[in-house]
């Protein structure tokens, strides 16, 4: 029986994802969790086999809440879920260690196949991602500037351009106020972009937000 964690921070879509789930007789939802803290005192509560991870998650973030769940429980095979297009997160989070990534509008029966390609040892990647990583070993492949943001700058860009303020972020993330704009100027540098107001105006042509 594969044992899973589904962690979203809204209702509907973890009654959805747990609906499907269901109709599957090798797997049981263990546990859910709404936020990044409900998540990970889940995650150490029931040791579940896969967690389905929203990278939305209120708190301290989707990928600060995989790498919390890849340090703590490092057997534990994650499940990236995401309204947000494969080719803009999915190689990030790849990178952080996920052990897969999926749009949230993917079949069901897409979800269930994957599920059961982690449980079993592998990765799940889409034919889009699979595409989109192949490109990008290609050394003319043209990198976007958001890219070559570390995991934590490019967590203050998505911030920043949600419309959140220095003092918010971080509250949010826990860091001082001195280290966020640490961040902010280093993203802007990065970017060669001037202000916020460029940077919120990238993201949203990004499909960032």
């Amino acid at each position: 029986m594969i044992r899973i964690l589904v962690a979203d921070d809204h209702a509907i879509v973890r009654e959805g994802l747990k609906r499907i789930i269901r109709d599957s007789p090798d797997m049981e939802v263990v546990a859910e969790a709404a936020n990044s803290a409900e998540t990970i005192a889940e995650a150490q509560r029931t040791s579940p086999d896969v967690v389905l991870l929203d990278i939305s998650m209120p708190g301290r973030g989707g990928l600060d809440t995989l790498k919390e769940l890849k340090r703590l429980l490092p057997k534990t095979r994650v499940l990236m879920l995401s309204m947000h297009p494969e080719d803009q997160f999915g190689p990030r989070f790849l990178k952080e260690k996920a052990d897969g990534y999926m749009t949230k509008e993917s079949a069901p029966e897409l979800l269930i196949g994957a599920i059961r390609k982690l449980h079993g040892g592998g990765k799940y990647l889409s034919p889009a991602l699979a595409e989109h990583l192949a490109a990008s070993l290609d050394r003319s492949f043209d990198q976007p500037p958001h890219e070559l943001l570390s995991a934590r700058e490019f967590q203050v860009l998505r911030l920043i351009a949600s419309g959140k303020t220095v003092g918010e972020i971080s509250a949010e993330l826990a860091l001082s106020v001195k280290t966020v704009s640490t961040y902010r100027t280093r993203v802007l540098e990065k970017m060669n972009l001037k202000n916020n107001a460029e940077l919120m105006h990238y993201a949203m042509q990004a499909g960032l937000v």
